[in-house]
């Protein structure tokens, strides 16, 4: 996997997961029980008396640390690994679900010398987090510390 570092990414640049992640009901549970302990992402039944939901769904907690995971792994590979200074949004849009499999795709958007480490810039991404019908159902707009060049 090729390290990639600042001078290396230009805007509009997409970098795709290496592999999904499968979500099962044992999961979401597990992750609601540790992290998100809300009735309805711990019961099936509670969840499908909610409105919004309509059935077990996984925490958006729960999909943005699978998120973290596929981009850890993904094609995007910056110098001195992905190091995030903070998240700009997040968006959950659509329930995740047991059986479902998520895929990601990240698109460069900005890019910026840092002006405080000159060694470093700063890369500001759009991950888009897919289920198996290459429907979003979240988006993450981060900004990621890059290792520059020596001159």
């Amino acid at each position: 996997m090729t390290v990639r570092y600042f001078e290396d990414f230009a805007v509009g640049q997409k970098y795709l997961g290496l592999g999904g992640c499968a979500i099962d009901a044992a999961g979401i549970k597990a992750f609601a029980a540790a992290y998100d302990p809300e009735p309805f992402h711990l019961d099936e039944a509670t969840a499908e008396r909610n409105p919004a939901l309509r059935g077990l769904t996984a925490s958006g907690w729960h999909t943005a640390s699978i998120t973290m995971r596929l981009l850890v792994d993904s094609e995007l590979r910056p110098a001195g690994g992905i190091l995030g200074l903070g998240v700009d949004e997040i968006r959950w849009l659509r329930p995740v679900r047991p059986g479902d499999v998520l895929r990601i795709e990240t698109e460069i958007l900005e890019l910026r010398p840092s002006e405080s480490r000159p060694g470093q810039g700063i890369i500001k991404v759009r991950t888009t987090t897919f289920n198996q019908a290459k429907e979003p159902v979240q988006i993450v707009i981060s900004n990621l510390l890059a290792e520059r060049r020596a001159a």
